[in-house]
């Protein structure tokens, strides 16, 4: 039996990063990322980019989590004592024992710091080791080699790309590439390799 994430409201927390849960009071925190680093939503499926798109994405963000469809965090790096960035479970589907994680992003200042594996470890440990699912599944656009590579580097299994999947937030259609963690490949290996390179 898994637990209710939305009945538990989760605070993650390890030396290096705490998440808790997003609410639309952390605009003030997000907006010079919003204002400064427009970039930071080239590949997302909605952008944050711009005052009035924050607060929608804001918005949206927590409605989504009342509606239990999503459940959203902002970031907050320790070692810069700084808000850094947000990410999500999403497409939770409990009866299934599975849930998306996505919708990641940080300031370029943030990035490449070893502070997304810190954030990967605590999510993908709360799924599995709390939450009680099978299965956290990535998706990513093709072409996005960086965020690519990333999920490769914490254990994930590329499983297929859906080809023309779904509209971007700046015109057109992406190709979406799947990849997944599987709870007995987190119990296996991928945990220890993960902790391991965040030491």
């Amino acid at each position: 039996m898994s637990a209710d994430i939305f009945s538990t409201n989760p605070v993650l927390e390890n030396e290096r990063v705490l998440l808790r849960p997003l609410t639309e009071a952390d605009y003030d925190h997000l907006l010079p990322f919003s204002l400064k680093e427009p970039g930071i939503w080239k590949y997302g499926l909605v952008t944050a980019a711009g005052e009035e798109n924050l607060r929608q994405y804001l918005a949206q963000a927590v409605k989504n989590r009342e509606e239990r469809k999503e459940y959203p965090f902002i970031v907050y790096d320790k070692l810069a004592g700084r808000f850094a960035g947000s990410t999500r479970f999403y497409d939770i589907q409990q009866h299934w024992l599975s849930t998306q994680l996505g919708y990641t992003w940080y300031g370029s200042a943030f990035q490449r710091t070893g502070l997304n594996r810190h954030c990967k470890f605590l999510l993908l440990s709360y799924v599995f080791e709390n939450w009680g699912l099978e299965r956290c599944e990535f998706r990513a656009d093709a072409n996005n080699a960086p965020s690519i590579t990333a999920m490769k580097a914490i254990g994930c299994v590329p499983e297929g790309v859906l080809r023309n999947h779904m509209p971007t937030a700046q015109g057109g259609r992406r190709d979406s590439i799947i990849l997944s963690i599987l709870r007995t490949e987190w119990e296996s290996g991928v945990r220890e390799a993960l902790l391991e390179k965040i030491r």
